[in-house]
């Protein structure tokens, strides 16, 4: 396209289609209300009245498609996009960082313990990630990701772990016995968001590797109990895993369709599973009775 074009009464410039592309790459199974809505945000594109722009921005978009510059998610069924409780936006640098990791170093990754922090990593969540944020119940650890000018690179949630997964359980060897008991000692990493705007090759699999390094001293200090497995699924139809694989998760198998605490009349997508073990003796400590 020319280096700018006007669309609904806006300019475009290349490094908007760019971002929108980002958006997009990044968040494959976001619907196209979240991107027209999240756009609105970043661009702080606004009625008189305040009110964002979300159907010119739509338009917007649709024009995009039609002229060749993007290709837009597939329309999704109806309770699988935005959350609706709203959380709150948070101010942040959305520039582009495409550099070499070594050109970021010292990362940092920051265990969320304060109101600050915590607000900014529901708001990059809620925004950015396809699955968006919603309230964590029982045990659970959040890290922010920084680079060595604080600019925000990364988010990583981690929670309980699903009660029961054919593949998983027969990985470790433990019974529904030794299961129940030890379950505590495995984590969940429910949500990994590489921010749309970040371009550094190996940077999630470094990111997955420095958190395994210390989540279970961090757990210790915080519950007071370790942590032996990480668990995480991956939605088959929408990635491949590859930063996990390249961090050395290992695959074992499949989910069935089912929730992840096992409820058979709950369908969900078919999810391929992973799992990294955080000491060499997981399988003797996981399958010891209590």
């Amino acid at each position: 396209m020319d280096e700018t074009t006007t669309l609904q009464g806006r300019e475009i410039t290349q490094d908007d289609i760019e971002l929108v592309r980002r958006l997009i790459e990044a968040n494959p199974c976001r619907n196209r209300t979240c991107l027209s809505q999240e756009l609105c945000l970043l661009w702080n594109w606004r009625a008189a009245n305040g009110r964002i722009k979300d159907m010119a921005c739509r338009s917007l978009l649709l024009k995009l498609e039609q002229r060749g510059h993007i290709t837009l998610p597939r329309r999704r069924s109806p309770g699988r996009g935005c959350r609706k409780v709203s959380i709150p936006y948070v101010p942040h640098n959305t520039s582009s960082i495409v550099c070499a990791l070594s050109a970021l170093k010292p990362v940092h990754v920051q265990l969320v313990e304060n109101t600050v922090l915590l607000d900014l990593f529901q708001s990059l969540l809620y925004r950015y990630h396809y699955l968006g944020f919603s309230s964590t119940v029982g045990e659970n650890m959040k890290y922010l990701v920084f680079d060595r000018e604080h600019n925000p690179l990364a988010c990583l949630l981690f929670g309980s772990a699903a009660w029961n997964r054919a593949p998983r359980d027969d990985f470790i060897g433990w019974n529904a016995e030794t299961r129940k008991a030890n379950l505590k000692f495995l984590t969940n990493n429910m949500r990994f968001l590489i921010l749309p705007w970040v371009r550094v090759p190996h940077l999630a699999s470094h990111v997955l590797g420095r958190v395994a390094r210390s989540i279970s001293s961090d757990w210790i200090e915080k519950y007071g109990h370790p942590i032996y497995l990480l668990e995480t699924f991956v939605e088959h139809d929408c990635f491949q895993g590859i930063c996990y694989q390249a961090a050395n998760w290992i695959y074992v198998g499949q989910t069935k369709g089912r929730s992840r605490n096992g409820h058979a009349t709950l369908k969900v997508p078919v999810k391929d599973i992973y799992l990294y073990p955080l000491t060499e003796r997981f399988r003797e400590v996981l399958s010891h009775e209590a």
